[in-house]
């Protein structure tokens, strides 16, 4: 432990007192002489933080923008990481902010610099981040692009050789194609269907190879809070089948942005049931030697899995502003359900006789009887009326029936915040009313920790927020005004939109500008975007999800516009959290339109020498008192008109 410490602990100190000194040498000395801003608000969350590492406890600790919150976690995830022998995690809203930390401009890289620290730290993403060898062999011949088959082509020659003395090297990260969009990026791309268990390539797979990598982390280990949710969901399912958990034993939590964790805790806890995924596994077993019973059963399921997507699609109607659909359980739509569930305990049936004959591979059997249980499930609850959120998810010809639990305190409760362990929560907007019971409930946290710092920069100097108003559906005037702020401050803009129509809308009439870069979330991999529009100083970055965690400081961002107000989208999830209020409105709806407002203008001034505008464009009519509300929000005063 010592050598990797930059202190040394005596037999008569305990690490803590040693690191609290430590730490001050570090904010009062070591970082002012490296150049770095340091501010009173940022040496009290530090030794508030120290506590919650010495009692194991979790800690909300609310920083205001520029008060500095990252490098303070690190410093004690890192020492304690060291102190312990156990790596550090570090949660992030999700995939596309994990690089965010590692960037040769981030607060990692200047730490080691200016602490002369070495430190280990290895990304952990979702496996929908790699690349699945099988999908790519099998459709390099197809229609795919000529960028496809360079990835083909460009592969690591160990993983066509045969040979026990082969040298293996990660590869197959999303962000080793930055060229390709998320739309070709999904034709190539890890698939839960492609049985890697199987798989012959599985010792020489990107997803093996890098999993393999990031769990011999000696200090941190960063992940998306997706991630770490599926984490606490499978470990113990993964134990019983043999394998590793996805992450490593690990010595504390950070979860930044954490005020995003409840949902991701649900979306780890749903059920998710594609009408291609039983097509699929029942094609395949048809290609073994079945009974004619059996047979006949598969046919019939296949046949009452169109027709229940089909009803699905029927009886469901678009979100407004979401890729959700809301269902309405209409009676045909339950009695399709009702008779796909039938044929599919059938089948699970016929299933046990086939198996007693071994005329079936015996790995491809245990899937299919894997997934047909879930579905199973899946589609039991979906006819108990449980209390959970449905929707239907339709994308490039897949359609999706999702099952969401409404709650999940009581799991997260039993599974994360029962250990001891220090959790810490990083955020910018996390209290109500200066209070965190709210988020401590709806999380499962009885015993918790607290401190909330402001923000110590003179807003009223550095930045300017104008309120511009627009009829409804006047979307071309609003992207002119766009057009023509952008223009004023040669590009440097950040442009941040709610859903995929308002980007679509934004690209079409862009297209042809052609004063400075643009760039559009999705067109490339997203880390690389944000770095090329860092990096470019005069270039323009359009995004759904960089409304937290995007910390561009400098020339590259003096303008942020906030293309409409980021009210919650009128889907299934947020209709749920509505149910049964008195006032939903006020207690969803605007609470998370201020919420993220909030973050979204905090993207602009990242230090004491940034300065610019922000503009967020208002749709009549909007309520008097909404507008109030927003104005209450903003760190200055903002100009109407």
């Amino acid at each position: 432990m010592q050598s990797r410490m930059p202190f040394t602990v005596s037999k008569t100190e305990t690490f803590y007192d040693k690191l609290g000194e430590w730490i001050g040498d570090v904010f009062y000395d070591i970082l002012p002489e490296s150049g770095f801003e340091i501010r009173d608000e940022q040496i009290y969350m530090a030794f508030q933080l120290e506590k919650a590492f010495k009692e194991k406890k979790v800690m909300f600790a609310e920083a205001g923008v520029g008060t500095g919150k990252t490098i303070v976690y690190l410093l004690y995830a890192i020492m304690y990481a060291r102190y312990t022998n156990r790596p550090a995690v570090i949660a992030c809203a999700d995939e596309t902010l994990i690089e965010q930390l590692v960037k040769k401009e981030g607060d990692i890289a200047k730490l080691e610099q200016a602490l002369n620290l070495q430190i280990d730290v290895r990304l952990a993403k979702s496996q929908d981040q790699y690349l699945c060898l099988k999908k790519l062999e099998n459709g390099r011949n197809s229609h795919y692009s000529d960028d496809v088959l360079d990835i083909y082509e460009n592969l690591p020659d160990f993983v066509h050789m045969e040979g026990s003395m082969l040298q293996f090297e990660k590869y197959g990260d999303r962000r080793d194609y930055p060229a390709l969009s998320d739309e070709v990026w999904q034709t190539v791309s890890w698939d839960k269907l492609q049985d890697c268990f199987s798989c012959e390539k599985r010792h020489r797979c990107g997803l093996t190879l890098h999993r393999e990598f990031y769990r011999h982390a000696k200090d941190i280990i960063i992940c998306s809070h997706d991630f770490y949710m599926e984490h606490v969901w499978t470990k113990e399912a993964r134990k019983r089948e043999g394998q590793l958990p996805l992450l490593p034993e690990h010595s504390s939590v950070v979860f930044d942005e954490g005020h995003l964790l409840e949902y991701a805790a649900q979306k780890a806890l749903s059920y998710r049931f594609t009408d291609y995924t039983l097509d699929t596994l029942l094609t395949r077993l048809m290609e073994n030697e079945v009974r004619e019973k059996t047979l006949y059963t598969i046919e019939q399921a296949l046949v009452d899995n169109d027709e229940f997507f089909d009803c699905l699609a029927q009886f469901s109607q678009p979100a407004m502003g979401s890729d959700k659909e809301i269902i309405h359980r209409h009676p045909l739509v339950m009695k399709n359900c009702r008779k796909l569930l039938s044929t599919l305990q059938s089948l699970e049936e016929e299933l046990v006789f086939e198996s007693e004959m071994f005329v079936i591979n015996e790995y491809d059997l245990k899937i299919v009887e894997e997934y047909l249980e879930q579905i199973t499930y899946s589609l039991s609850l979906f006819l108990q009326e449980i209390n959970g959120i449905t929707w239907l998810e339709e994308s490039s010809g897949e359609r999706t029936l999702v099952i969401m639990p409404k709650m999940v305190e009581e799991v997260l409760r039993e599974e994360v915040f029962s250990q001891k362990k220090p959790y810490i929560f990083s955020s910018a907007t996390m209290s109500n009313q200066k209070s965190f019971d709210y988020i401590a409930s709806s999380l499962g946290i009885d015993d918790y920790l607290s401190c909330s710092v402001a923000s110590p920069f003179d807003y009223d100097e550095k930045m300017k927020v104008f309120l511009p108003s627009f009829k409804q559906d006047a979307i071309n005037k609003k992207i002119d005004y766009v057009i023509e702020k952008v223009r004023l401050t040669e590009g440097r803009a950040l442009i941040l939109l709610n859903n995929r129509d308002e980007m679509r809308n934004l690209k079409e009439q862009l297209k042809d500008e052609q004063q400075f870069p643009i760039y559009f979330e999705g067109d490339e991999e997203i880390s690389t975007l944000v770095s090329k529009f860092q990096n470019e100083e005069n270039s323009v970055l359009c995004s759904i999800h960089l409304w937290e965690g995007l910390d561009i400081p400098g020339r590259s961002l003096e303008n942020v516009l906030i293309f409409s107000l980021p009210f919650p989208p009128n889907d299934p999830v947020f209709s749920a959290k509505k149910e049964g209020m008195a006032d939903p409105f006020n207690e969803v709806d605007l609470p998370y339109m201020l919420l993220r407002l909030r973050q979204g203008v905090g993207r602009l001034i990242r230090s004491e020498q940034d300065q610019g505008t922000v503009h967020i464009l208002l749709e009549e009519p909007l309520e008097p008192d909404v507008l109030q509300k927003i104005k209450e929000v903003l760190p200055t005063k903002a100009i109407e008109g």
